[in-house]
């Protein structure tokens, strides 16, 4: 019997809503992507997406932290709409709504049950990573959605039985590459399942995998031809995070605590559970459920590692979200719950999508006030206050005759190439390469005094004196929210530049 055609337990109760209707499903989908829409478009930006406008200002093969997808597909944006925040986001947004598709066809694969299909996309959008992650733009989004494109084309090859698929799986393994190196780790979870699942291995000899393994790799190529071009700086970036040379015990427990709050602690009862039920099951007759969770291992092994050493961001496991809601929905079907227990477990799984849901609108609402409750310890901060010291900075500039903006870190200097006037050149003074997709400044621009903005905890006066010859601290100006202080820049007049102040032309 194949995967498909298990029957699934009864779903129990009367829900107010019917999963089970493609259509109902499709609409809570199109309605949370109207509200992220809404919010992407009305929401200032978060730091990392304004630095990685930056790379979408002259799209590139590749870029100093990450792969080049999230900067192509906020160019696409851009184009589409404009440089606003909108066209930063738009295919972002886009890109989980029909992410959320292949959820349901990879959900219906694994149970045959339409409700449970439909429960997964909606537990999908209802984790707090997702919903709000949904509507930034960052490199996580591609990497989860070409992750979970290439698990549901595993499905239809674990289902169909044609090797062709291993084609759709390539391609999808490839443009995951170009969105975030951790796409790795799928493939090393691909290898594992294989070996693992009896009756998977005959793939081993099949040309067809050979040739999507080939086209992966050609796909991801642009890569490393950049990074052979750029000192393979991105490569050691990235790669040298896996090593530590000290253990530290308190990152596990923050990224554990992080994740139950991410996912959701209502849906963890259900993935515990999903997962026990996986890993009872025979491996030879469900190899779909063994793949949903053996493709995900090896990047948690990996997280789990890191996190001895370093903190570990709730964001990195996003391409795990998938996986994620697919076998807690499967668990929610409560097949080989007691009768006595079941009303329990009825009750809870009744409250994850609306807790979720509620959860993520609370947290959108609050991001777009511009007047509420905020705290130092406010995620939301980091968005908030930019267009206002903007203002103060370009009036500055102004009073002094400055004819440019420098910047010391790179998140500032993002902020300030989106929020000061187009007339007003930003320039990064420091780690170049970042910069390396955009055009060589202006040197005779440079050689007229510049304004420099140094966050009081960055690099300070000892970049300026090798970079100036002159410099003078003109000002201190707070970025702040509802008159909570988030970060004070110290202001800088600058002259005379000992050669190139941004470090491009050395």
């Amino acid at each position: 019997m194949s995967e498909s055609a298990i029957p699934s337990a009864p779903a129990g109760g009367r829900p107010l809503i019917d999963l089970g209707s493609p259509w109902t499903v499709a609409a809570i989908v199109i309605a949370l992507t109207v509200v992220r829409l809404v919010a992407a478009a009305t929401i200032g930006l978060t730091e990392d997406e304004a630095y990685y406008r930056l790379w979408a200002l002259a799209p590139a093969l590749g870029y100093y932290d990450h792969p080049p997808m999230v900067g192509w597909w906020i160019a696409a944006g851009q184009a589409l709409f404009g440089d606003t925040t909108l066209g930063i986001r738009f295919v972002t947004v886009l890109a989980v709504a029909v992410g959320s598709v292949a959820i349901w066809r990879a959900g219906w694969l694994l149970s045959g049950d339409r409700r449970t299909a439909g429960r997964a996309v909606v537990w999908f959008n209802a984790t707090l990573l997702v919903g709000i992650g949904a509507m930034i733009a960052t490199p996580d989004v591609p990497s989860a959605f070409f992750w979970g494109l290439a698990i549901w084309a595993l499905l239809e090859l674990v289902r169909s039985d044609d090797g062709r698929w291993w084609l759709a799986v390539g391609l999808f393994a490839g443009l995951g590459l170009l969105a975030k190196y951790s796409g790795l780790f799928l493939g090393a979870g691909i290898v594992l399942w294989l070996l693992a699942v009896p009756g998977q291995r005959k793939w081993l000899a099949s040309p067809w995998l050979w040739i999507g393994g080939i086209l992966a790799v050609v796909l991801a190529l642009p890569v490393v031809y950049w990074n052979a071009q750029n000192e393979w700086v991105s490569f050691a970036k990235q790669f040298g995070r896996v090593a530590g040379d000290h253990l530290v015990l308190k990152f596990i427990p923050e990224f554990v605590l992080a994740e139950l709050g991410l996912i959701g602690p209502l849906m963890i009862p259900f993935l515990i559970m999903g997962m026990i039920a996986i890993a009872r099951s025979p491996r030879r007759e469900n190899p779909g459920r063994w793949l949903v969770l053996l493709s995900g291992m090896p990047f948690l092994a990996y997280l789990l590692v890191h996190g001895l050493h370093d903190r570990v961001q709730g964001n990195w496991p996003a391409p795990l979200y998938p996986a994620i809601a697919l076998i807690s929905a499967e668990a929610a079907t409560l097949a080989g719950v007691s009768e006595r227990r079941r009303r329990g477990w009825e009750r809870l799984r009744a409250l994850v999508a609306p807790v979720g849901i509620g959860l993520t609108l609370l947290a959108i609402v609050h991001a777009g006030m511009t007047a509420g409750f905020v705290t130092d310890r406010d995620p939301t901060k980091q968005l908030r206050g930019w267009e206002e010291l903007a203002g103060e900075v370009e009036a500055l500039r102004e009073e002094t005759g400055a004819a440019w903006v420098g910047t010391i870190h790179y998140t500032t200097t993002g902020e300030f190439s989106f929020y000061l006037p187009e007339t007003t050149p930003v320039f990064g003074l420091v780690e170049p390469l970042r910069y390396a997709n955009l055009p060589a400044p202006d040197l005779a621009l440079l050689q007229k005094p510049g304004l420099v903005l140094d966050e009081s905890r960055r690099l300070g006066v000892w970049h300026l004196d090798r970079r100036f010859e002159n410099f003078e601290k003109i000002a201190t100006l707070v970025r702040e929210a509802n008159g909570v202080a988030i970060a004070r820049y110290d202001v800088w007049l600058v002259s005379d530049p000992k050669g190139d102040p941004t470090g491009r032309a050395e």
